[in-house]
């Protein structure tokens, strides 16, 4: 939607200039805006789009589709005229962005590792700066996905107190052992990251355009819609420990492993329907952008 909206060469920037000690009132502003928009959208939406992703997998993962898919043809246009090396980078950021949909969610997880949870906190930040990477899918790669959302339940713990007990300071020491690593892992990957996406997008823009092209077609691989969730039995793993019948039994619907399954006449045409319905709302997210990316310049560096 960055893409679309025409904002995301300059949200690069800004972050870039920030973290480079320049505070520009332009870069500050556009953070400002661009963050709070979505602190925004997560408090008053993230509980609905919680329930609706659980209950209605197909037809949610149908719309996201859809979305992702709508950032192509802005991502194209950008690119210009095509040259082998964006179909170079396009192919293999899309063979990375498919194998890592493919076998992600067969890896299991690791013990917390210090070296790894820097790294898994770089990736996580360069899942937030590239469009169509999925931080879920590093982390599993990594073998650190189960033992950062642990530590994050110790931590909420912690602060809010488990059962009533009140602030536990034991438990919030405890995970400052994930947290710390990650958090420097982030902040290393924003600067990094950031900056070396902004020095691309000037200096090998199409190479850059044509790897962000793959990673969004990439992206719809791990977005399958006929998947089904299945309660686990005994010996499942699940946040790295091995669960036994009762506790099989107890764990939430939205931790229950994924199957594929071949969906009803109904679900495909409803899937295609709401693809289209994606597509088409980030099609007019990108016609009402256009304007700002007019003024700005078309190049994907706003020159």
């Amino acid at each position: 939607m960055l893409l679309a909206a025409g904002v995301y060469p300059a949200f690069i920037a800004a972050i870039a200039e920030v973290t480079t000690l320049r505070f520009r009132r332009r870069s500050l502003l556009t953070l400002v805006i661009i963050g709070a928009s979505a602190v925004l959208a997560i408090l008053l939406l993230a509980g609905v789009m919680r329930s609706l992703v659980v209950e209605q997998r197909w037809a949610m993962y149908s719309l996201f589709i859809g979305l992702t898919l709508g950032g192509v043809p802005l991502v194209w246009r950008l690119a210009g005229a095509p040259t082998r090396g964006l179909w170079v980078a396009a192919g293999v950021s899309f063979v990375l962005m498919s194998l890592m949909a493919l076998v992600g969610a067969g890896v299991s997880s690791g013990e917390a590792n210090t070296p790894l949870l820097v790294l898994a906190g770089l990736a996580g930040a360069s899942a937030m700066i590239l469009p169509g990477v999925s931080g879920s899918y590093l982390l599993v790669l990594l073998g650190q996905y189960e033992p950062i959302l642990g530590a994050i339940d110790l931590l909420k713990g912690g602060l809010l107190g488990v059962d009533g007990g009140g602030f536990d300071l034991a438990l919030v020491l405890q995970s400052m052992n994930v947290v710390i690593p990650v958090g420097i892992g982030v902040l290393i990957g924003i600067v990094a990251v950031s900056n070396l996406l902004k020095w691309l997008l000037e200096h090998a823009e199409k190479v850059t355009l044509g790897a962000l092209l793959g990673l969004l077609l990439g992206a719809v691989v791990g977005l399958y819609p006929f998947q089904t969730a299945i309660q686990p039995e005994a010996g499942h793993i699940h946040r790295g420990m091995v669960l036994d019948a009762a506790e099989a039994a107890a764990l939430e619907r939205e931790d229950w492993p994924l199957r594929p399954y071949i969906p009803t006449g109904g679900q495909a045409a409803g899937a295609v329907a709401l693809l289209l319905l994606g597509l088409g709302a980030t099609l007019v997210v990108d016609r009402a952008g256009s304007g700002r990316r007019a003024r700005d310049g078309s190049g994907a560096g706003g020159r």
